[in-house]
C-alpha cells in the first residue's frame, strides 16, 4: 500500500476497503470442512476443574 500519512482518516479508510475487496476477489479463501468455532478450546470446562483446588 501506498503513503497515506497525507490522507484524511475517511480516505484510508475508502482505500484500506478497496484493497480488502480487491483481495478476497483475486484470492478467494476456501470454504472450511468443520464448523465455525469447533476447534476453540473449551475454557468453561478446564476452570470448572481448577475451582475444586
Amino acid at each position: 500500500m501506498a503513503n497515506t500519512e497525507a490522507l484524511s482518516k475517511e480516505e484510508r479508510k475508502k482505500i484500506k476497503r478497496a484493497a480488502r475487496k480487491k483481495a478476497s476477489i483475486e484470492k478467494p479463501k476456501k470454504k472450511r470442512d468443520y464448523a465455525r468455532g469447533s476447534k476453540k478450546r473449551k475454557v468453561k470446562k478446564m476452570v470448572r476443574g481448577q475451582a475444586k483446588r
